[in-house]
């Protein structure tokens, strides 16, 4: 389903696919790497309508642009690539959409699209709070990501779902401003109305998902959401300006059953029809 193509993105506000295939900052266990061709691979076993959202991805218009070349060596030659790449995607009237690789790789994407939307909001789904100043000494780290981006765009323009591993400097930080909320369709309605009607970057961290239902992913933490809760937050997203977005850390070669990737892919599906329908 979601296959590499060389063909122009011709039509305004399409969807761009880039593949960043980058884990050098990873803390615990690697293979995140791996995770865009994983859900390439996946796609192919779906069916391309979707009953939830009740549109299919045959008309959505997008392209995916395969796999950026990124040295492994360097974490800032990566992200420099990364963030080019997603330059470009702006310059054509694109909708950049990432596959991780691990989460550090949101953190170009949302400065380049901060420089195109000053009002940008980022909505995070994690298990991590992702909110340190630095990861033993390290500051690009994907540890350290959401901190990072904070001190870019603004800690007020920062919700963050799913959270339940941190550190308590983390957690206080993230009580202090505000940035954590819940899946409770209270707090959903809460998000929808803060999100109103400016520019989104939505992050989803599929550690977000309990490691019963996806156990490929580099720091599994127990307590997380199933399937069916994170098609109401997709529910809740329908109608934002979604004006780029990244699925993160699915580490495939860390279950041999593929049902991590399968599952990866079927989130991607559906956001390509959110954002489609957006």
């Amino acid at each position: 389903m979601f296959d590499y193509t060389d063909k122009a993105v011709e039509e305004a506000h399409a969807i761009r696919i880039i593949g960043v295939p980058f884990d050098g900052t990873v803390s615990f266990r690697p293979g995140a790497r791996f995770g865009p061709a994983a859900i390439r691979d996946a796609s192919d076993g779906l069916e391309t309508w979707s009953a939830a959202l009740d549109a299919d991805l045959e008309s959505v218009s997008y392209a995916d642009s395969g796999d950026l070349e990124l040295p492994m060596g360097s974490v800032e030659a990566a992200l420099a690539i990364i963030r080019e790449a997603v330059d470009d995607c702006l310059h054509e009237e694109a909708i950049p959409f990432l596959l991780g690789g691990e989460h550090l790789v949101s953190l170009p994407a949302i400065a380049s699209l901060y420089e195109k939307y000053p009002d940008l909001v980022v909505v995070q789904l994690d298990a991590h709070a992702n909110q340190r100043e630095d990861y033993l000494g390290v500051r690009l780290s994907h540890a350290c990501v959401m901190r990072r981006v904070c001190e870019l765009i603004g800690v007020e323009h920062i919700r963050q779902l799913g959270i339940r591993s941190g550190t308590r400097e983390e957690y206080r930080l993230m009580r202090e401003y505000g940035t954590l909320s819940t899946f409770r369709d209270s707090d959903l309605n809460d998000l929808r109305a803060w999100i109103g009607d400016r520019p989104v970057y939505l992050s989803v961290d599929l550690d977000v998902f309990d490691p019963a239902c996806l156990p490929g992913t580099g720091a599994p933490e127990p307590g997380g959401i199933d399937w069916w809760v994170f098609q109401r937050f997709i529910a809740l997203m329908q109608g934002c300006d979604i004006v780029g977005l990244d699925v993160v850390e699915l580490a495939p070669k860390l279950d041999a059953s593929d049902c991590s990737s399968v599952l990866a892919a079927k989130c991607v599906r559906e956001l390509l029809l959110v954002v489609a329908g957006s």
